[in-house]
């Protein structure tokens, strides 16, 4: 069965919404780190925000440059010819490349995306997906790169819940930028 991984740039406040903070730690290494974690999946499941950001951005980007950072051979082409599901429940319609629409039951429509032959799922940004997928324990993995930042406010990845979240500790990767990767998985049992 195919995962559902979550990679999200986090600053150390836990803020996710709209990343300009992250450009200034931009590094060659982050960019392949980013680069070989889209070639791992072939499916983009993204939320409506999410999905016009990159409607407008990534149809713009050549494979070598966008806006001033090299950007590795291809990342453009697999963003814009991946298979993107799309939740929303206010578009009508998405004209991206190969964009479909999800406005039904969310939990049985991504369900049946799992089962779909093929390789994982990558989620990026979609704040509210995201929460809505945490709550119906639908993410297998949580790819946190966090920025040595602190925003001080904007959208925070982990909400408040009337539950309580347990995560166990997969890897850590540590950039030269001092942005950090913390990979998660969800951990069914509590253990204190």
């Amino acid at each position: 069965m195919r995962k559902i991984i979550v990679s999200e740039f986090v600053s150390l406040d836990g803020v996710m919404e709209d990343p300009q903070w992250t450009f200034q730690f931009n590094t060659d290494e982050q960019n392949q780190f980013k680069y070989d974690e889209l070639k791992e999946c072939d499916t983009l499941l993204l939320g409506r925000v999410t999905y016009e950001g990159f409607a407008a951005a990534w149809p713009k980007v050549t494979n070598k440059v966008a806006e001033g950072v090299v950007v590795p051979d291809d990342f453009a082409d697999r963003m814009n010819n991946y298979p993107k599901f799309v939740v929303s429940t206010t578009l009508q319609e998405v004209s991206w490349n190969n964009s479909r629409l999800i406005r039904g039951n969310l939990v049985e429509e991504v369900s049946k995306l799992k089962q779909l032959p093929g390789k994982d799922i990558l989620v990026a940004g979609s704040c509210q997906l995201v929460n809505t997928l945490m709550e119906h324990h639908l993410i297998d993995e949580y790819r946190l790169m966090v920025f040595p930042i602190v925003v001080g406010n904007g959208k925070r990845l982990f909400r408040d819940h009337d539950d309580m979240k347990v995560l166990k500790h997969v890897e850590t990767k540590t950039f030269r930028s001092g942005v950090a990767v913390l990979t998660y998985e969800p951990h069914r049992s509590v253990v204190i």
